[in-house]
């Protein structure tokens, strides 16, 4: 397979390599964990299964809940809340203070411009013609958890990951996975990249010509159950729900002109067909590769999308996520029903939980319940920043850069004007700080100074990259959300996640105890006998193992 040599050296840097290779697993141990499953629902609700429990099946969230342990106090601490910089927090067991990944992008100081988490041109799409696998995990700095296994059983543990979307797919398999799979948006196939793999295998083939995604978006979105039986939603044309476009808003959808309305099968990463196509698709590699089927513990990563980019058009109380989440308790119960199967009911371990949870809409907060929300316009507030800056300092291009709750500032104009980065820092953040709506804006160089991991900052703290992040870094007000001119929202400040543990080594029951996203990654390798890394930052969650 190209490119594994090098990719398993280059990842020998990473402080894992401290986990010695002495603590592996011996191969004789006969009831040894043979699959770990990561169950990653995106942009998940902790209270989603409490919420739709009476109408759930026997075999899904509600097994998981009955008889594994059950975290109800979970949190994922990030500034910047989306699933590009979630998954690799959950999978390294850092946050992105070292693991890199500040957002979707950031600015390169050193090549002034733009560049993309995952985009990278040295490789190829494998499956489909376009540009969608021309991606890497070459800009996350730290080891995964697949790495961990990998570098532990000598390259013998087989990882793999599958998702809709090429970043969750990405993080999750790591650098030094078997394959990485997600949906091309362009011919609804999955497809992987060649820093993965280099030939197509041919059950992924075999996958791809039952043509899936065309059968989905021939039919309707139909609601699962009659109408009247979502009472725990708001009814269907909700007033303040915009829906598909700001068209339609009421099931059932034709997928068909949503996908022509969307211009690719993307359309597909927002209905409950795109979980089932990843269960699909799941099942099928468990098999094909025969996960879980020798002594070394193997490890799966399934990223269920949830609305996708359809967070702010469909409320967390819309009828729609309803029925997206009550489709996807039957794909659970179907999943753990083949791995009792296929691998054995103490053959493997499983968690779900969720790289980044969702907010409730500031237009729902604000009209039904007269909460103190609203929106910040970030072009005007950076437009406001440019003059004050022009006005302090004279005339200058000052802002090089925004992103998100980030502005980076034009260094080189500020080192030829002999001016203190430390000092236009502060002032910027001060500027932003007048602003209704802003939280808190601090400077750059008071986390590279400061301590702040364990204050009421530590969110920003532990997601501030000395090279990647911005020279001003701002939180809203609770409830508050920025609104865009010209392009699509992707917003959230709801910190709490699911997390359940189910399996071998696992103790029935619910703990209250405060859990961190970065905890998953040492308990699992915990578990599976490799002593907590040196890398991660996490705790081992004794209280859920059965000792």
């Amino acid at each position: 397979m190209p490119n594994r040599l090098h990719i398993i050296l280059s990842i020998c840097f990473f402080s894992l390599v401290s986990v010695s290779l002495a603590q592996q697993i011996p191969g004789s141990t006969a009831d040894q964990t043979r699959l770990v499953v990561v169950v990653n629902v995106e942009q998940m609700r902790a209270d989603y299964i409490t919420r739709y429990w009476n109408q759930f099946q026997q075999g899904g969230f509600r097994r998981l809940m009955q008889d594994g342990a059950v975290c109800t106090n979970a949190a994922m601490n990030l500034h910047i809340q989306k699933t590009a910089t979630g998954v690799p927090t959950l999978f390294t067991g850092v946050y992105p203070d070292r693991h890199g990944i500040v957002n979707e992008s950031w600015y390169d100081r050193l090549r002034r411009k733009e560049v993309n988490a995952l985009q990278d041109d040295y490789y190829i799409t494998v499956g489909s013609d376009s540009k969608e696998g021309q991606v890497s995990a070459a800009k996350l700095l730290s080891p995964t958890i697949g790495d961990v296994l990998k570098l532990n059983t000598r390259n013998v543990a087989k990882v793999f990951s599958v998702a809709m979307n090429a970043n969750s797919a990405v993080f999750s398999a790591g650098h030094a996975a078997d394959g990485a799979y997600w949906m091309d948006e362009l011919t609804g196939n999955m497809i992987s990249s060649s820093y993965f793999i280099d030939q197509f295998p041919d059950w992924v083939r075999q996958f791809n010509d039952k043509q899936f995604a065309d059968f989905y978006i021939d039919g309707d979105w139909e609601p699962l159950l009659p109408l009247t039986s979502y009472y725990e939603s708001l009814e269907d044309d909700y007033v303040l729900e915009p829906g598909y476009y700001g068209k339609w808003n009421t099931l059932p959808y034709n997928l068909n002109r949503l996908k022509k309305e969307a211009g690719s099968y993307k359309i597909l990463k927002t209905t409950p067909y795109g979980n089932q196509m990843v269960k699909d698709f799941a099942l099928a590699l468990i098999e094909a590769e025969r996960l879980g089927m020798d002594q070394t513990p193997d490890l799966l990563a399934i990223n269920f999308s949830s609305m996708d980019y359809e967070q702010g058009s469909f409320s967390p109380n819309s009828m729609e996520m309803q029925d997206l989440y009550l489709r996807l308790d039957r794909n659970i119960e179907h999943l753990l029903h083949f791995l009792d199967q296929q691998v054995g009911r103490d053959r493997y371990l499983l968690v779900l939980t969720s790289a980044c949870s969702s907010s409730y809409p500031v237009n729902y907060l604000k009209e039904e319940f007269n909460m103190p929300v609203g929106f910040v316009t970030p072009e005007s507030m950076v437009a406001l920043l440019k003059s004050f800056l022009n006005i302090t300092y004279g005339q200058g291009d000052w802002v090089e850069f925004t992103s998100d709750q980030q502005i980076y500032l034009n260094r080189d104009l500020i080192e030829k004007k002999d001016l203190q980065l430390s000092d236009v820092q502060a002032k910027s953040a001060s500027f932003i700080n007048q602003f209704e709506g802003v939280k808190l804006a601090l400077p750059a160089v008071d986390f590279e100074q400061g301590d702040y991991v364990k204050s009421q900052l530590a969110a920003i703290a532990s997601s501030f990259n000395f090279k990647r992040s911005g020279d001003v870094l701002f939180v809203l007000e609770e409830g508050w959300q920025p609104e865009y001119k010209f392009k699509r929202t992707i917003y959230n400040d709801n910190s709490r996640i699911p997390m359940i543990w189910m399996g071998k080594g696992i103790r029935r029951g619910t703990t209250l105890k405060s859990v961190d996203a970065i905890d998953l990654a040492p308990t699992l390798l915990h578990m599976l006998g490799y002593g907590t890394p040196a890398h991660c930052s996490g705790r081992i969650l004794e209280e859920i193992l059965d000792r």
